[in-house]
């Protein structure tokens, strides 16, 4: 009687070391499985946000010499009309970030600055130019110099950079949906975000 006592308390004892063992392998395989959906997921908004805007510019240029002293003077001067496509993007592979299978964390760490490019195309008129003070390379590479910079101006100044920044807040939310589903938390930086709009206004805080 004994005996059989004692052979029914071993068969309970491994049948209960054994089912802990199993959901102990479960719990891992679907903390791995998580964590790679999370990064698969990461992997999938790598792409551009990108937002475009077309802008125009007339410039004038004029460029004046004096030779041999105050006696002659020398012109050139032209006339620019630039048409330029300008998009703002972030590139999200740059995106750094922690995975924290054991604490369920998944922290961005660093988002990348946003890239600004500018495709102008230029159009001469009204191009003169005295004899002794012809167009050469330098004057082009002056214009192209002085175009871009104003360009660059008029994209600070407009809402390209701030739907750019729209974009990309709406990437980043889906990063708290996700881990929010999985019963993960998610970090920027040191900061835990409980809800989307407290990533929003973290992220606009270092955006301004």
């Amino acid at each position: 009687m004994k005996r059989i006592l004692v052979g029914i308390i071993i068969v309970l004892v491994a049948l209960l070391v054994f089912k802990t063992c199993s959901d102990k392998k479960e719990e891992q395989s679907i903390l791995q499985e998580n964590s790679m959906l999370i990064q698969q997921q990461i992997q999938n908004v790598s792409k551009l946000v990108v937002t475009e805007g077309h802008f125009a510019e007339v410039y004038n240029y004029k460029d004046s010499q004096q030779l041999f002293g105050p006696l002659i003077t020398a012109e050139k001067k032209a006339l620019v009309v630039v048409n330029a496509d300008v998009t703002v993007a972030y590139d999200l592979s740059k995106i750094i970030f922690k995975v924290d299978e054991e604490n369920k964390i998944l922290q961005i760490t660093s988002i990348p600055e946003p890239e600004v490019k500018i495709s102008p195309d230029y159009e001469y008129y009204d191009v003169t130019a005295d004899f002794l003070n012809q167009f050469d390379a330098n004057d082009y590479n002056k214009i192209k110099k002085s175009v871009k910079a104003s360009l660059l101006k008029k994209v600070e100044n407009s809402t390209l950079k701030t739907n750019a920044q729209n974009r990309l807040l709406s990437e980043l939310s889906k990063f708290y949906v996700l881990t929010n589903s999985l019963g993960w938390t998610l970090k920027y930086n040191d900061n835990p975000i409980n809800k989307i709009e407290e990533l929003k206004a973290i992220k606009e805080l270092e955006l301004q």
